[in-house]
């Protein structure tokens, strides 16, 4: 029997082995996480709102982030876990939110307690209001209600330390979400040393799971992360800013030689094609298809 997309990414984030994120923004990107041999995959509204040209500050709908992660879904059968901003709204938006991600059959959703419309984070993130306690509470209560199967994952972000409120302000944060039915903490930190989470992960003491995101401490290691308490680590963004360096240097290569002979790392048509999958096409022709004589 198949597991259902949450039950596996719920047992992720509470098994005690380390479990990792990759992030994708498209089927594409999708098919190469898994084809990687990732167990799951972080639907990143950063690399989303990068790839279709607008800022990740809610410019682009929440109906437009779920229609890429359809096709994240239809690519791939990993669980995915969408990075759902603020719940775009308040906790009726967040109800609906849950109800069409899991008729989508996305194993679950990452909530930040922020303003909507939100900036990311690491722009001028200690200037940013943070959501009323209480409120946010409500939107995870809502999202914990609304959904249809038991395994449905809710994370709720904590964004004090990237705000500047310091340790106290972040576990009182945490502590709420996770007394109002948080699957997880995301314990989120601008701080290159990645201090502020060792610290928070101390002092937290295994009251939740909880995620991390290290893109702004790649110099701490995963098993540091792992062994001061954290069971979940995401790859944010990488993919995105892995792929805008190989399309930055072939359009300037190819505007610059006005050749395509010479473009070292290309991947053939043919392995597009394969990634498609047109090899399951050209079977299905061979049987749907009338002969022609």
């Amino acid at each position: 029997m198949t597991t259902h997309p949450s039950t596996a990414l719920r047992e992720l984030i509470v098994r005690p082995e380390p479990a990792f994120l990759m992030e994708a923004h498209s089927g594409l990107s999708a098919f190469i996480v898994a084809e990687a041999g990732f167990e799951g995959i972080w639907a990143s509204g950063l690399s989303i709102s990068a790839a279709m040209g607008v800022r990740d500050a809610n410019e682009a709908s929440w109906t437009q982030v779920l229609d890429q992660v359809e096709f994240m879904v239809d690519a791939t059968s990993l669980p995915i876990l969408l990075d759902g901003d603020t719940g775009y709204g308040n906790f009726n938006n967040v109800r609906r939110l849950v109800t069409k991600l899991e008729q989508r059959g996305v194993a679950g959703v990452c909530i930040e307690d922020k303003l909507f419309p939100k900036q990311n984070s690491f722009i001028d993130g200690e200037l940013q209001p943070l959501a009323d306690v209480p409120e946010f509470c409500g939107k995870i209560k809502a999202a914990k209600d609304t959904q249809s199967h038991p395994d449905f994952c809710v994370v709720a972000r904590v964004e004090a330390l990237i705000a500047g409120h310091g340790l106290d302000a972040a576990l009182d944060r945490a502590d709420a979400y996770a007394s109002a039915g948080a699957d997880a903490i995301l314990i989120h930190s601008a701080k290159a040393d990645g201090q502020e989470i060792l610290a928070f992960c101390e002092r937290w003491a295994g009251r939740a799971p909880l995620v991390a995101v290290p893109t702004k401490y790649p110099q701490v290691a995963a098993a540091t992360l792992h062994e001061a308490g954290i069971g979940l680590v995401i790859w944010a963004n990488h993919l995105v800013r892995a792929s805008v360096s190989a399309m930055q240097h072939t359009a300037e290569t190819i505007q610059r030689t006005v050749s395509i002979e010479d473009l070292p790392g290309l991947v053939s048509v043919g392995e597009i094609f394969r990634i498609q999958d047109v090899a399951e096409l050209k079977q299905a022709e061979a049987r749907y298809l009338p002969t022609t004589e």
